[in-house]
C-alpha cells in the first residue's frame, strides 16, 4: 500500500493487517508483516541521496502513536547530524571496526610467536582498513566498504592486500561470534568485484650449488660470528631464524643432534637435525664464545648480552665477500643439490628442511624419525660443502 499523508492508519487497520506487505502511515512511516504475520514498524528516511530505513520496534510492543513519536525523533536526529543506528548500537556496547580489530589483536597475539607478525598485523589494518572505516560500527562495515578498501592496494601491493583481507575477515568473523553483527562478510562476493592479480613468486636468491665448495672456502678464511653462524646454515640446511636463536640446551654434541623446539618452527612441531662431523666440529668451536653456562646461553649470541645476532649480520657476511645471494637461499641451494646430483630421495630432503608435506601418505611416512637417513644425506652433503664428491651420492648427468 502506498502513503502520502500523516494519518493513514489507525489502531484498528494495524490489528487487521494480515496479508503479508508494506503498509504505509505516511511522511516515511510503514508497518511491515512478514509472511509468518509478525508486524514491524519502520520509518524510511533520506538524506543526502541515501535512503535508509530505520526500525522503530515490534507492532506487538509499540502502538501506532508512539510508532509516529519515533519516526519524528528519528526525523529530528538525521537533519541535525546523529545517526541514531549508530546511537542506538553505541548504546548497546557495539564496538567500531577499529576498537574490534584492537580486541581481536589484544586476544590473538599471545598465540603468535613471530613477534614482527603481532605488530604486522595491527598495524596493516592502521595503515588501509582504519582510514577507510575503522570509525564504522562493526556491526555496520559492510561489502562495498571492504572491497573499495581492498581495490586501492590490490594490484599495487597484492601481498599486502591479501593479508588484510585475511584480517578483515577475522576481525568481522569475530564480530559475528561476539554477537555484533548479524552475518559475516560475503568475502567471494569481494573477490569477484576485486580485479585479478598476476602472481607473483619471490624466490631468496640462491648460491648455485657448483660455487658452494669455493664459497665455503672463502668463508671460512676469516672468522666472525656472522660468519660461524652462517657456515651453521649452511651445514644444517635450518633457517637462519633457527640458527641465531639457537641454545645450547639445544644441542647434543655427542649424539650428533639439534633439537629445534616446536615454538620455533615454522611449522609448529618439533625439528631433530642430524650433524654432520662437520657440524660437530662447528659447535664445539663455539664453546669458545660461550659467555655462560646456561642451557638457554645463545650459540651465536649478538653484541649485547642475552641479544641474539640480527638477521642482517648474516647478510652482511655475505656481503663482505661479494656476494648478492640471501643466506636463506642456501636452503634453496640444498634442495637444488639433492634434486640434481644426488639419487637421494625427495621426501628426504623435504624432511631434512622441515616442510610440511601435503601428501597423506607421503606425511604419514615422515612421521617416523628417518634420522638415520637424514644423517647420511646431512654428512653428504657437509662433504660436498667441503669439496668431496664422487662416491655413490653424485648422480651424473647424462
Amino acid at each position: 500500500m502506498g502513503a502520502s499523508e500523516v494519518g493513514n492508519l489507525t489502531a484498528t487497520a494495524v490489528k487487521a493487517a494480515n496479508a503479508p506487505g508494506r503498509y504505509g502511515d505516511g511522511d516515511g512511516l510503514f508497518l511491515l508483516v512478514g509472511k509468518g504475520g509478525a508486524k514491524s514498524w519502520i520509518v524510511r528516511i533520506q538524506k543526502d541521496g541515501r535512503r535508509r530505513d530505520i526500525g522503530l520496534g515490534s507492532a506487538s510492543k509499540v502502538p501506532l502513536k508512539l510508532a509516529r513519536e519515533r519516526a519524528g525523533e528519528v526525523r529530528e536526529q538525521i537533519e541535525v547530524g546523529i545517526d541514531p543506528v549508530a546511537e542506538r548500537a553505541k548504546a548497546a556496547g557495539i564496538p567500531t571496526f577499529r576498537e574490534a580489530a584492537r580486541q581481536v589483536h589484544a586476544e590473538h597475539k599471545a598465540s603468535w610467536k613471530n613477534a614482527k607478525h603481532k605488530a604486522q598485523w595491527l598495524s596493516t589494518l592502521e595503515s588501509y582498513a582504519f582510514p577507510a572505516f575503522g570509525d564504522r560500527l562493526i556491526a555496520h562495515v559492510d561489502a562495498p566498504a571492504v572491497r573499495d578498501a581492498l581495490a586501492a592496494i590490490w594490484l599495487e601491493k597484492p601481498e599486502t592486500a591479501r593479508r588484510l583481507r585475511q584480517r578483515i575477515r577475522t576481525v568481522i568473523d569475530w564480530a559475528v561470534a561476539k554477537g555484533y553483527r548479524d552475518a559475516a562478510l560475503a568475502m567471494p562476493v569481494i573477490d569477484k568485484a576485486l580485479p585479478k592479480q598476476r602472481a607473483k613468486v619471490r624466490h631468496h636468491k640462491a648460491v648455485p650449488y657448483a660455487d658452494l665448495p669455493a664459497f665455503m672456502g672463502q668463508l671460512r678464511a676469516s672468522e666472525s660470528m656472522g660468519r660461524l653462524a652462517l657456515e651453521a646454515v649452511i651445514l644444517t640446511a635450518a633457517r637462519s631464524g633457527e640458527v641465531r636463536l639457537a641454545t645450547w640446551g639445544e644441542l647434543d654434541l655427542d649424539a650428533a643432534t639439534w633439537a629445534i623446539p616446536a615454538e620455533r618452527m615454522k611449522a609448529g612441531r618439533e625439528h631433530i637435525v642430524p650433524l654432520s662431523s662437520q657440524a660437530v666440529a662447528l659447535f664445539r668451536r663455539m664453546q669458545v664464545h660461550r659467555r655462560e653456562d646456561s642451557d638457554a646461553a645463545l650459540v651465536f649470541p649478538g653484541l649485547k648480552r642475552g641479544r641474539p645476532l640480527s638477521d642482517m649480520t648474516l647478510t652482511k657476511a655475505m656481503r663482505d665477500m661479494g656476494r648478492t645471494e640471501t643466506p636463506h637461499g642456501f636452503r634453496s641451494t640444498f634442495r637444488d643439490w639433492v634434486a640434481e646430483q644426488t639419487t637421494w630421495p625427495a621426501d628426504l630432503a623435504e624432511a631434512a628442511l622441515a616442510h610440511v608435506v601435503s601428501d597423506k601418505t607421503v606425511a604419514a611416512y615422515q612421521r617416523g624419525s628417518m634420522l638415520e637417513k637424514r644423517r647420511d644425506l646431512m654428512a653428504a652433503w657437509a662433504d660436498y660443502c667441503d669439496g668431496a664428491s664422487g662416491g655413490n651420492v653424485v648422480r651424473l648427468a647424462r
